[in-house]
């Protein structure tokens, strides 16, 4: 690894290589941006491991990078434009080859992957084994800075984390026996102590600000719609709902725990379920003209998980503009929602992104 007192690397992403840059000093308010979690998140690890939770063909990626990526998206990710509006390059992912450096932060996300390690085992690099990946790093950076200056440099840091809902669909998609042994709220506490028991252990390695979402309507994404027998109102999967709401009051709590237990430790929560509350009530406003079916899959709603044709189903119907539509394929929105989210993420008023917002979390 070069010296990171002496090199500041950035990684320049072009069409058919990966480039980076150095610039001569890493500079003292200098804040990195280290990322967890799913599909939300993953910009490419899982083209590294043997999965069928890929997005590294078309038409993922026709929009903005123009080739796949490995992003289950048309273009960025919300993660994509934080590290935009954070003045950093894109955050490669961990696996990549040839990623050594670490000065701008990097993505440990994996699609598919759950709070849960049983969430797709053995298909999925699951939280716990992307909480081991960054405990790597951050010996790497001790070993490189001393403790002290890496201390230094992780506690400025900003760490986000998206992943539960995975734990949550998987079990409607599969006819899991799960809610035959646990109640709801038990499934949910078992999801919430993973997750929050990730978080402390970053903590302990020096982690201090955090950027988290809530969960929105997770039953009303067209996967889980075309479940809904004889669906032909948008009407929306109930039971997933449910978990959600769920989640998101017990997430709520433990954040506010933790805000008083662990030492400077601030979180940044983004309500996304008062986004999209009123994005479905007035799509328009928002600039969409179809909120209820996926640009890209098959099926009602364009609900099946069949874009690109790589994962069992062969045939799909792809829309001709993404940016009309709010979900790009069966579960994941589109880069335009992308954007969206974001900008709420980074500078949203305290009803939508609080008790911080994440620039705060970028200002030295």
């Amino acid at each position: 690894m070069a010296s990171l007192r002496l090199f500041l690397c950035f990684f320049l992403f072009t069409a058919s290589s990966v480039n980076i840059v150095c610039s001569r000093s890493l500079q003292k308010d200098h804040i990195a941006l280290f990322i967890f979690g799913d599909s939300v998140y993953d910009p490419g690890n899982n083209n590294y491991i043997d999965t069928t939770a890929r997005a590294n063909y078309y038409p993922y990626g026709e929009t903005f990078f123009k080739y796949p990526t490995g992003r289950f998206c048309d273009g960025r990710l919300t993660s994509d434009f934080i590290a935009e509006y954070a003045n950093l390059p894109l955050i490669p992912p961990y696996l990549q080859p040839g990623n050594h450096e670490f000065t701008a932060g990097v993505n440990f996300a994996s699609a598919g992957a759950g709070a849960l390690s049983e969430t797709n085992q053995g298909f999925v690099i699951d939280l716990k084994t992307q909480l081991s990946y960054f405990k790597k790093v951050a010996k790497q950076l001790r070993q490189e800075l001393g403790d002290a200056e890496a201390m230094a440099f992780l506690s400025k840091a900003v760490y986000l984390i998206n992943v539960g809902s995975n734990d949550y669909v998987l079990p409607f998609t599969t006819n899991s026996t799960v809610f035959q042994y646990f109640s709801k709220q038990q499934y949910v506490g078992m999801v919430i102590g993973n997750l929050t028991e990730t978080i402390k252990e970053i903590h302990k390695e020096g982690g201090r600000k955090f950027g988290f979402r809530n969960f929105g309507s997770m039953g009303c994404i067209p996967l889980l719609k075309a479940l809904v027998p004889g669906n032909t109102t948008g009407s929306c999967f109930e039971q997933a709902n449910e978990l959600a709401k769920l989640h998101n009051a017990a997430f709520t709590k433990a954040l506010e725990e933790m805000e008083i237990k662990l030492v400077q430790f601030k979180y940044s929560m983004h309500h996304l379920n008062i986004y999209l509350s009123e994005l479905t009530k007035n799509p328009r406003r928002f600039g969409f003209k179809e909120v209820n079916k996926a640009c890209c899959g098959s099926g009602p709603y364009r609900g099946i998980s069949s874009c690109g044709g790589r994962r069992g189903v062969t045939e799909y119907e792809l829309c001709s503009d993404p940016t009309q539509y709010f979900y790009f394929d069966s579960s994941h929105v589109s880069e335009k929602a992308n954007r969206q989210i974001a900008q709420l993420m980074w500078n949203g008023p305290p009803n939508i992104t609080g008790p911080y917002n994440l620039k705060a979390f970028f200002q030295p």
